[in-house]
């Protein structure tokens, strides 16, 4: 059939090539040549409707897979890729660049998968991880799992060995779609190159609809750089986003009732809302309800934390003496000490928004239970409100809110001291007053750590959403570095002018180190902070580990939390050609902030703290154990 796809681009090549059908030889050109004839058409009939363009698209170049996976990838919205090449996919990682993908050369698998799952969070299309076969795929499952956990969309595209070598002991061959499968939403193996296209549309759609998680493609080595043509692709129109649903109306009813009854309201808001875009909505809900908010680490921003409505200050006692939680995508895990008492009244009624109908009643019953897209069923709450309840406000002088703000106040009066403290060495908090009063306020703030992360999370204010990644839902040690490469590339190319600071445990920066060398040599200008007390959760100063040098094998007598005193993590970077400061007092300490913060090279400032620094005294343990 001339008018099919295939003979019309038979049909382009012989125009191109020859411009008349009579003068065609080859065998293949003379059944074109006949079956056009049959078919009413002429050699100049066919050739004035190439020119006018009605047949441009008519290709019969031939395309190879790595050309093939490239083109499929940007297709499908795809923007950047990070990883580590090698046999067999150093092809791939220049395909991705002529396709006009942005490739970021990591140092570590790990970090590249961090990086590439913290852009997908960002644009809301998945980023790319390409690695190596065997270990190069193996090294990237703790990426993929806390992708998946933190629900977030990732596309991990691992080299094989070619298939004809199954089982013979190929370089690095491995079981990888089996590994895979377990960490990831979707997982399989590309079996031919027409199927490139087909297989990386539905990884990418798995990724982003539903819950958000990582996918997995496996590329067997001998489709790189086997070709076919390109009429032969079977190509796939570019995913859509994700549909937006919508919750029960009489469910939504529901909720409002239960709301507005409540005598110790509590709204709690998750990073699945700082996901779904829902600022808008939502703000206007608390505005409009006056009701009392708590953000998770990376909901922080979806409102200002410094709204007036924000009761991190009083966080437990506000969750211990709700009676009504409004939770907007946000789950019972440890995070939230799975909803349940001593940290929850054992009465308290939930009502639970996500986007995933299996997380409803998750750990506790939930008194209603909205399915839907967060941003479109707060809107449905709003809507409700006005219809059935227009003009409730709950009262702003109710005993609940004297008792949040009488808690709060005596909370942030004992932040406050520490933080004004002008002892040395400094503290968590001195230091986090200095790095707040520093930073811009729009900064993207990443944090990892132990302390660092958990008193950065009450120190560093975030006004604006999605300027706040951490260690998230799996608690991943490591992440900080590929995720601030992602962030700063985010805020190149999408909000220009947007500085990223990032902030690290000397223990958390350890894991991925290396990568300033990818900061530096991709001119990123990032900020980091490493705040350094010698050792994971406390360490010691120098001459107690001097002593303690003295006193025999460090393997035996040195803590397993102790780490180097005194360690110039500084130089690392400089040695790549950013700026280092290395500090111990308060003036040196705003001096670097100052500097650093208006330099357009990466830098980083090792924060020197008191080694047995902690946090200020909690109510409870920051970890919810088991009773047994």
């Amino acid at each position: 059939n001339i008018q099919s796809p295939r003979g019309m681009k038979y049909l382009s090549c012989l125009a191109s090539k020859v411009f008349t059908f009579d003068s065609v030889t080859t065998s293949s050109g003379r059944r074109v040549h006949q079956a056009a004839r049959r078919q009413g058409y002429t050699g100049r009939h066919l050739i004035s409707e190439l020119r006018r363009g009605s047949m441009a698209d008519a290709d019969d170049s031939t395309v190879t897979g790595a050309a093939a996976l490239a083109a499929a990838l940007k297709a499908q919205g795809v923007e950047y890729a990070f990883g580590i090449v090698g046999i067999p996919v150093v092809e791939l990682g220049f395909a991705l660049q002529r396709a006009g993908i942005h490739y970021v050369g990591m140092r570590n698998e790990q970090s590249a998968c961090y990086a590439a799952q913290a852009i997908g969070y960002l644009t809301g299309r998945p980023g790319v991880c390409l690695v190596v076969s065997g270990p190069g795929l193996l090294h990237v499952i703790g990426g993929m799992a806390n992708a998946t956990v933190n629900c977030w969309p990732l596309l991990v595209i691992g080299g094989a060995c070619d298939e004809d070598q199954e089982s013979m002991g190929a370089f690095q061959e491995y079981p990888q779609v089996e590994s895979s499968r377990l960490h990831c939403k979707y997982a399989a193996r590309v079996p031919n190159v027409r199927n490139i296209p087909f297989f990386v549309e539905k990884a990418v759609r798995n990724s982003i609809y539903g819950r958000p998680g990582a996918c997995y493609l496996d590329i067997p080595g001998q489709l790189v750089n086997k070709e076919t043509r390109q009429s032969e692709l079977r190509t796939m129109p570019c995913c859509p986003p994700p549909p937006k649903t919508l919750a029960d109306p009489a469910a939504v009813v529901q909720a409002t009732s239960v709301l507005t009854m409540a005598q110790r309201p509590l709204v709690i808001i998750g990073k699945g809302a700082a996901y779904s875009h829902a600022e808008g909505s939502i703000r206007q809900f608390v505005e409009k309800t006056g009701l009392p908010f708590l953000p998770t680490p990376m909901g922080k921003g979806v409102v200002p934390d410094d709204h007036p409505l924000c009761m991190s200050a009083a966080r437990s006692r506000a969750l211990l003496q709700a009676d009504v939680i409004l939770l907007l995508g946000a789950r019972l895990n440890w995070i939230l000490h799975f909803g349940l008492p001593p940290r929850f009244s054992a009465t308290v009624k939930v009502v639970q928004v996500d986007v995933c109908a299996e997380e409803m009643g998750n750990n506790r019953p939930a008194e209603v239970a909205l399915v839907g897209d967060v941003d479109y069923v707060v809107k449905q709450l709003n809507e409700a409100m006005d219809e059935h309840h227009r003009g409730w406000r709950f009262p702003a002088e109710s005993p609940w809110w004297v008792n949040l703000q009488q808690k709060a106040d005596v909370n942030k009066k004992v932040t406050q001291q520490m933080a004004r403290s002008t002892a040395l060495p400094m503290n968590y908090y001195s230091v986090f007053q200095h790095v707040t009063q520093a930073i811009p306020p729009d900064a993207i703030i990443v944090s990892e750590g132990a302390n660092t992360m958990d008193i950065g999370r009450t120190m560093l204010l975030n006004g604006l959403p999605r300027r706040r990644l951490d260690a998230g839902t799996f608690g991943t040690m490591g992440v900080g570095l590929g995720f601030a490469i992602a962030a700063a590339l985010y805020a190149r190319d999408h909000l220009p002018g947007t500085k990223v600071v990032c902030v690290e445990g000397d223990s958390a920066f350890g894991f991925s180190g290396m990568e300033v060398e990818t900061v530096c040599r991709y001119g990123l200008p990032i900020l980091f902070i490493v705040v350094n007390n010698n050792g994971i959760y406390q360490g010691m100063d120098q001459d107690t580990w001097g002593h303690m040098e003295k006193a025999g094998d460090l393997t035996l007598v040195s803590p397993p939390t102790s780490l180097m005193p005194n360690a110039h993590y500084e130089k690392v970077l400089a040695a790549f050609g950013g700026k280092g400061y290395f500090t111990t007092t308060h003036e040196e300490l705003r001096s670097a902030l100052k500097a650093a913060t208006s330099d357009n090279r990466a830098s980083l400032i090792n924060v020197m703290i008191e080694p047995t620094s902690e946090r200020k005294q909690q109510d409870f343990d920051w970890l919810t154990r088991s009773s047994l």
